[in-house]
This record gives C-alpha cells, sequence and structure tokens, in this order.
C-alpha cells in the first residue's frame, strides 16, 4: 500500500541502469585501543606492555562518489570510494596529557550490494546492503615533539597495517526528476589495525631500533549524503 501512496518518477530505477554520485562522508570511529606493546629492541624480540597507555582516533570528513549499476530492479551493485580523509591519534590513559600524538590518513574503496524496497517507478526507495571494504592507511606521522621524545625514546616512523572488513549499510534514495536524486546512507564497518612505532631509540650503548605495537578497533559509523545522475 506504501508503494501506490508514493509519487512516481517517469524514469525507473531498473534493470541495466547506470548511476554516478558525489556527496559527502563523515567518518565517526567508536575506537577503543590496547595498551602499547614494546615487541623488539635493537633487532632482538621482547614482549613488555606498557600499562594504562593506548589510543583515540578522531572523526573525519571527506568527499566521496560512486558508481553504481542495477542487475535487476531490486539489486545494484556500487562502488564507492573518496579522498583519503586524514584522522588525528590522541593519547589516551597515561598519555592522555600529551593530546594529539599523530595523523594519518585512510584508503577505503569499498563494494557494496544494495537491495531496494518499493517499486522500481517510486521516487522514494529505502534498501539494506551488505558489501566488503579494504582499508590501508599512509602518511602516519607523529606529530607531537614531546611524546616522540619523552614517550616514544627517540625519533619514529609510524604504519598500520592494511585490513578487510564487512560492511554493513542502510538508506534511502528519493528521484527529483527523470535522471537527478539524492540520498542518505548509514554504514557499520568492524574494523582494526595494528599500529606500528618504530623507534630510533638512544641509549647509553648507543641508538638501538625499538618497535612498539598497539592494536585500535576503529568499529567507524560511516554517513554519506550524495546527489546523483542516473543514465
Amino acid at each position: 500500500m506504501l508503494s501506490i501512496a508514493l509519487p512516481i518518477a517517469s524514469v525507473a530505477q531498473t534493470e541495466g541502469s547506470i548511476f554516478v554520485t558525489t556527496g559527502w562522508f563523515h567518518f565517526a570511529p567508536q575506537d577503543s585501543s590496547s595498551p602499547l606493546k614494546i615487541t623488539s629492541v635493537g633487532g632482538s624480540p621482547v614482549d613488555i606492555t606498557v600499562p594504562n597507555t593506548g589510543a583515540g582516533v578522531s572523526s573525519s570528513d571527506t568527499i566521496g562518489f560512486t558508481v553504481g549499476y542495477f542487475v535487476t530492479d531490486h539489486i545494484a551493485g556500487e562502488f564507492e570510494f573518496g579522498v583519503p580523509p586524514k584522522f588525528d591519534v590522541s593519547g589516551t590513559g597515561s598519555l592522555a596529557s600529551f593530546g594529539t600524538l599523530g595523523s594519518v590518513k585512510q584508503w577505503s574503496p569499498t563494494l557494496l550490494f544494495k537491495y531496494f524496497f518499493l517499486a522500481s517507478q517510486a521516487r522514494f526507495r529505502p534498501y539494506v546492503g551488505i558489501g566488503v571494504t579494504r582499508t590501508s592507511f599512509s602518511d602516519g606521522k607523529i606529530t607531537n615533539a614531546a611524546f616522540e621524545a619523552r614517550g616514544l625514546g627517540g625519533p619514529t616512523s609510524v604504519e598500520a597495517s592494511t585490513v578487510w572488513a564487512p560492511v554493513f549499510n542502510i538508506g534511502f534514495t528519493y528521484a527529483f526528476s527523470d535522471h537527478w536524486f539524492a540520498g542518505f546512507s548509514v554504514s557499520y564497518i568492524p574494523m582494526s589495525t595494528t599500529g606500528t612505532f618504530t623507534t630510533q631509540s638512544q641509549t647509553p650503548v648507543g641508538t638501538l631500533t625499538r618497535r612498539t605495537e598497539a592494536k585500535v578497533s576503529l568499529d567507524p559509523i560511516v554517513t554519506y549524503l550524495r546527489v546523483g545522475y542516473r543514465f
């Protein structure tokens, strides 16, 4: 009965339709962190946990893009990507006094499959989706000199592991005309990454390479407000 009451668009979202969108992504990590763990000193493996330490990740915004195709009147595949957002990383626990520790950029192209409800001619169409993302990180750096010197013990480089994760998605589109439409979606991505800090630590016996790790659960909620064109 709901589909009867809704206005009708003159061009349907039917099998074979291709569409593109652009809009605004907002990433809101629901983050938590394990304590820092020193894993090697001077090439020798160690296992030293630094209690009451950790890291948190800020929210971020960026421009996003989508290319999609309706496989049937109700099932569409979409490829989402965007300009890599930049996140600030802050200390938690005993590291909270340092404030912002550094920053990192995230690359997370995503493939989604969505099921659209209601008739293909309906202007308003809610959907649910599921997909997968491959998330990698670049340009990681320590920006807090005090943390680098006192917290880590010397000049430090940073990297984070690449991860694959599922994506759970809900949203809707609304057609304004034959070709133009807008949409809004919310995604949840359960994921974590391991950050590795490689420090050239100054010691009484000289400079030793020290590696420290922390596992950070990100679990972001991602919203996407967009406008699109259907061919």
